[in-house]
């Protein structure tokens, strides 16, 4: 009989922040794997528990991965925790997953602390639906049309953004975004935590550090009942282009039905235009 991975859920800064079942699980599998051995022995040390760990990130995964799945099939319960937060949201820990699925190796999820939610749940914007992003692109240009990509996004977006990052990252946000809402949570659960909300345009002058790790939050666009942008098919088409290049769109119905929404035309006027110009093109 195979064992169990338990995907654990562990601390984003406090470390308080974890379940009683978690505390017991990550004390009774025979094996944790650990994004960061290190700071995972941190945690283990605070709450007594000795269990063995294994390094487990980006750069081994494909090398541990057998490794992992012979002594799960060979009866051993692993638990499976990152360096902060849950696994699998921007962090290692879905091929592992998948891989347990497609065997018939039981998966069971212990849910806990997570930046992506830790933020919208004080952001105060409204929350249905919500895109997460994971972390920004490094370019500056590809930065600038990953904002252009989100500006066209109706709903709240959710990322996060590192701290050699954060300052260009904001400046384009408000070149870009304007008077958008726009939500920062740096160090959360941490002893320098700070929540700001402003304007996109003005947000960077309120943070009082650019150190630590930032999740951002950007507010729902406001509608403009009476007021619609104009624009030309080949306009419309152009932006679809871009927009799609930029891969924030998980499919191209989402992508229409953006800029059917940003531009007041209905979802079957804007779904032909791009569907005549990829014929043309064939």
């Amino acid at each position: 009989m195979p064992g169990t991975l338990h995907i654990v859920a562990t601390p984003i800064g406090n470390l308080e922040d974890i379940s009683l079942r978690a505390v017991r699980v990550l004390g009774e599998v025979a094996l944790i794997a650990a994004e960061d051995t290190r700071r995972t022995a941190r945690l283990l040390e605070h709450y007594g528990i000795q269990t063995p760990t294994l390094s487990y990130h980006e750069h081994n995964c494909r090398s541990r991965l057998p490794q992992l799945m012979r002594r799960l099939e060979d009866g051993a319960s692993i638990a499976l925790v990152t360096d902060a937060g849950t696994p699998g949201i921007s962090d290692p820990g879905t091929e592992l997953v998948d891989e347990c699925l497609q065997r018939g190796i039981p998966v069971d999820p212990i849910p806990g602390a997570s930046a992506l939610l830790a933020a919208v749940m004080a952001s105060g914007f409204t929350l249905t639906p919500l895109t997460w992003l994971g972390f920004s692109p490094h370019r500056a240009k590809d930065l600038e049309r990953w904002y252009r990509a989100i500006e066209v996004i109706p709903h709240a977006v959710c990322f996060l953004e590192s701290p050699h990052r954060i300052e260009a990252s904001l400046e384009m946000a408000g070149s870009v975004l304007g008077d958008r809402p726009m939500f920062v949570a740096r160090e959360l659960t941490k002893a320098h935590q700070e929540l700001v909300r402003a304007p996109s345009r003005g947000i960077l002058s309120l943070l009082r550090s650019r150190k630590g790790e930032f999740t951002v939050v950007v507010g729902p666009r406001e509608a403009a009942p009476s007021i619609q942008i104009a624009a030309s098919d080949a306009e419309i088409l152009i932006e679809f282009g871009q927009m799609e290049e930029t891969g924030a769109f998980p499919s191209k119905r989402r992508l229409v039905a953006a800029l059917a929404d940003k531009y007041g035309r209905p979802v079957r006027e804007i779904y032909s235009l791009v569907s005549k110009q990829r014929s043309s093109a064939e």
